[in-house]
């Protein structure tokens, strides 16, 4: 498919990479895989426990003086698909296709975050010809999910303190710093009864969803939040009973789809109607941000009898998760535009006669933002009864007043595009701040060819970027 595609090493690596199902917690095949690569070409490597891959590659001629470079990515993508796919993204890999100037998958995200920086390092790796200092490759597992790799990946045999991270979306940009995070998990207890009544399916879809750091201040709709207000009203207008719901495909992922059954005595006219002039506002609420917005109901049983939620219950969760907050909390007070503290409701689930859980991702730039978010959070499920875990905490990357590898970076750049590089602080998290924890004194800075709509199906990745940023990659390791 990309066989046609420059830099070829590049194309063909990451359509190796794209044909080996790697969503996060599913990494074992593409970790041996990069085992497997390290092998046949007599590479150094470690692989750890987790599936985190370190490889190897001595200078070439006339670098050995030069001080080693570390080149770093994760393996892990947020495997997401659009409704009617029908893919297995555990077990199958991805449909590629090339639409003018940009790469996607069919039905799909592509996982270009972070395929690229894989297919880069392979192909730098792969090469006999590219002159370079020792590199020493870090690959990471499950960064998606909490940069769990890199909190236990263990780098005391590496030698360099210079690092290209290569998990940016833009050419234009190089960053030098981002926002720290943190997972908080809730669950909560609930009693179930049998009612009796027609039983209903609801189904939000079309919204825009997207990252949830990288498009949390473009104010898109969260399907989650959409399917509490709903659930709200249709409670209050036509009188409902939950059976179950869920929404959302992961923590960092701005929710793009839920779906929720109830059983209710109304008639499917009645209810349909309600749902219809719910829908209608919601639409015109929405309509900048989130255009192909749609609200459905199907009667899936007539005079069905079903465990449902006990009512009290019902509201108690509803009041939480209708209270708790989300998106935006607070912007930078120095750096205009930029997003300092902010929250994505992710996921929820209310399983049939079980309980209900709820997972949310805090980023801030500031710890104690961070902190104080976080602990809010908790107080107000401890409060409505639930219980709560915090998980995938992960340090900010704070900005290095001084640094040899961003000066070097920054005349390269403007020596090779011709315009000078917008230097960043970025909301969303990257695992240079863990990685500066475990190796001392670390220069690092953030790149990486455009990309947009990442951890959604629309994702797509930029054909000539990739071009551009791989011959100034190179430019930087041959100084």
């Amino acid at each position: 498919m990309l066989e046609c595609l420059q830099p070829a090493s590049v194309f063909a690596y990451f359509e190796e990479i794209c044909s080996i199902p790697h969503g996060s917690y599913n990494i074992s095949k593409i970790s041996d895989y990069l085992v497997d690569f390290a092998k046949q070409r007599n590479l150094q490597y470690t692989q750890d426990k987790v599936g985190n891959v370190i490889i190897v590659k001595e200078a070439s001629h006339g670098y050995e003086d030069k001080e080693p470079v570390i080149i770093q990515g994760h393996m892990d993508m947020v495997a997401v698909k659009e409704d009617g796919c029908t893919k297995d993204m555990q077990t199958e890999g991805l449909d590629l296709f090339v639409d003018g100037d940009w790469i996607g998958a069919k039905g799909t995200s592509l996982g270009g975050d972070d395929g690229i920086a894989v297919a880069y390092a392979l192909a730098i790796l792969d090469s006999n010809e590219i002159p370079h200092p020792r590199l020493e490759v870090v690959i990471t597992v499950d960064e998606e999910v909490g940069m769990d790799g890199a909190m236990v990946i263990d780098l005391s045999g590496l030698k360099g303190h210079t690092l290209l991270n290569i998990d940016s979306e833009k050419e234009t940009e190089l960053t030098v710093a981002c926002a720290g995070g943190v997972n908080v998990a809730g669950q909560w207890q609930v009693s179930w009864n049998e009612s009796e009544g027609n039983k209903y399916k609801i189904m939000l879809t079309g919204l825009s969803g997207g990252h949830s750091g990288v498009e949390i201040h473009k104010g898109r709709a969260n399907a989650n939040k959409i399917m509490m207000e709903l659930l709200y009203l249709l409670e209050r207008e036509v009188d409902i009973s939950l059976i179950s719901a869920n929404g959302g495909t992961a923590d960092n992922v701005i929710p793009f789809r839920a779906e929720a059954e109830f059983l209710c005595k109304k008639e499917f006219a009645q209810v349909e109607s309600v749902l219809s002039a719910m829908g209608e506002v919601l639409r015109e609420e929405w309509k900048e941000t989130d255009p192909d917005f749609s609200v459905s109901v199907e009667l899936v049983e007539e005079d069905a009898k079903q465990q449902t939620m006990e009512t009290s219950d019902f509201f108690r969760l509803l009041s939480f998760f209708m209270e708790a907050p989300n998106g935006v909390q607070e912007m930078s007070k120095d750096l205009e535009g930029v997003v300092e503290t902010s929250l994505n409701f992710g996921t929820f689930s209310v399983e049939n006669g079980g309980s209900v859980k709820a997972g949310f991702l805090i980023r801030s730039s500031e710890e104690n933002g961070k902190n104080a978010l976080a602990s809010k959070v908790r107080k107000m499920i401890k409060e409505s009864q639930g219980s709560c875990t915090k998980s995938g905490e992960y340090p900010g990357w704070s900005y290095r007043v001084d640094s040899p590898l961003r000066e070097k970076m920054v005349r390269i750049y403007k020596e090779h595009f011709g315009r000078e590089a917008e230097i960043i602080s970025i909301h969303a998290g990257l695992e240079c701040g863990i990685l500066a924890e475990k190796i001392p004194n670390l220069d690092a800075v953030s790149m990486g060819p455009n990309m947009k709509d990442i951890h959604t199906s629309d994702e797509r990745l930029s054909i000539s970027s990739t071009q551009r940023v791989w011959e100034y990659l190179l430019k930087i390791l041959a100084e």
